[in-house]
């Protein structure tokens, strides 16, 4: 009797491969299955079925954990304005966790005694990937055959056609794209030199729209609750934004990083409302928040986001900084307008019941209603006092 072995399954080359070599060569019953985080339509799910079948698969199943990710990881690093390397919206980082944790549940599910994956030697997600499964499953044995066996990628093409599997791999190797709720990634080609760039053909969103459009995003607890007034879900929300900022190529960049295994790495990626709302919200919160919420904000959303990064969604600190993540919002309510144009976008103003640049106590640079003049002559005195102790004794030249 055959041992069940779940893969975590894309329907890419790496997975193909993974699904043909190991039924036939190391004769598991191999059951695959796709996490979809967003990024997956119902007609791109159904194709990927039936590509899974073909190459010989016991079973294939179709998992959907979209509503989980934004609610359990999303929305804290819109809470957190968590840009890695102030550059990167922790796309990949953060959905491939949600991913394993179903993979690992549904191999607990259907008694499997393996899981695999198609993770190559060289990146982050192997770590990902194998540090889920042997924390929710520690028994279970892990398979990474494209790590094991150090394929190439002209290798696994040319395993899979003498099992006779024709995809079109050769046209489709240019570069390796990953598309979620929170962004796509683009790697391969340029991406793996320091001193090339990725053409425009590349990002998934070619430019379609010319001119300026304004939208009005609403925030309610800094959760991103309405555009232009219609009231939606988060994950909706993110969807209906990325659809009118890709239509005028918002959300482009290169992020160059340190990887969990010590090497740096460089991915293309496009994220049009992940940036928008984190930009927008960051805004929101400099009105809303105090300078010392800010401040301490600030330090624990740098470490949350590294700690995403580097697969450590499962560690008990991660508890502890959401639950200050979601107190600070109590206060970060209102409206945000951003205007999209060709290749960028900008965000114009904001308009909250909670705004503490507020007229009432002072405008800025002309007018102040909560002190006179000789209370800034006397803070200022004793805010001087130590400098003017220390040059004193000290007289430096």
């Amino acid at each position: 009797m055959k041992e069940k072995l779940v893969l975590a399954f894309s329907g890419g080359l790496d997975t193909s491969f993974c699904a043909k070599y190991l039924s036939e060569e190391k004769g598991f019953e191999v059951h695959s299955v796709i996490v979809n985080t967003g990024g997956f339509s119902h007609e791109e799910l159904k194709a990927i079925e039936k590509k899974a079948y073909a190459l010989g698969v016991a079973q294939h199943a179709t998992l959907d954990v979209t509503d989980e990710y934004y609610q359990k990881c999303i929305r804290y690093m819109i809470f957190g304005n968590m840009l890695r390397n102030n550059t990167y919206p922790l796309s990949v980082s953060s959905e491939r966790i949600f991913q394993a944790m179903a993979i690992v549940e549904y191999a607990k599910k259907i008694g499997a005694g393996y899981i695999a994956h198609g993770s190559t030697g060289a990146g982050n997600d192997q770590v990902r990937f194998d540090l889920v499964f042997q924390i929710v499953m520690p028994e279970v044995n892990i398979i990474a055959p494209i790590r094991e066996l150090k394929l190439s990628r002209n290798a696994e093409i040319e395993y899979l056609k003498s099992k006779g599997v024709e995809d079109n791999w050769d046209k489709k190797s240019a570069y390796s794209i990953n598309k979620g709720l929170w962004g796509t990634s683009i790697g391969g080609k340029e991406t793996l030199q320091s001193h090339t760039w990725l053409p425009d053909e590349a990002f998934p969103s070619s430019l379609k729209k010319q001119g300026a459009e304004l939208v009005e995003l609403t925030f309610t607890r800094g959760e991103i609750t309405a555009i232009n007034g219609v009231e939606m879900t988060g994950a909706d929300a993110i969807r209906e934004l990325e659809e009118k900022a890709s239509a005028y190529a918002v959300g482009r960049d290169t992020n160059v990083g340190d990887t969990i295994i010590g090497i740096k790495g460089r991915v293309g990626f496009e994220a049009a409302a992940p940036l928008i709302l984190i930009k927008a919200h960051h805004l929101l919160e400099k009105h809303t928040l105090t300078k010392w919420q800010q401040y301490w904000k600030d330090q624990l959303s740098g470490w949350y986001g590294m700690l995403l990064h580097e697969a450590q969604y499962l560690e008990p600190v991660m508890r502890d900084i959401e639950r200050f993540l979601e107190s600070s919002q109590q206060y970060v309510s209102g409206q945000v307008t951003v205007s999209l144009q060709p290749y960028r976008f900008e965000i114009l103003g904001v308009s909250s019941p909670h705004d503490l640049m507020n007229a009432k106590f002072a405008k800025y640079g002309e007018e102040n209603n909560t002190f006179n003049a000789q209370d800034v002559i006397g803070f200022t005195k004793i805010l001087g006092n130590q400098m003017k102790i220390w040059y004193s004794v000290n007289q430096p030249k």
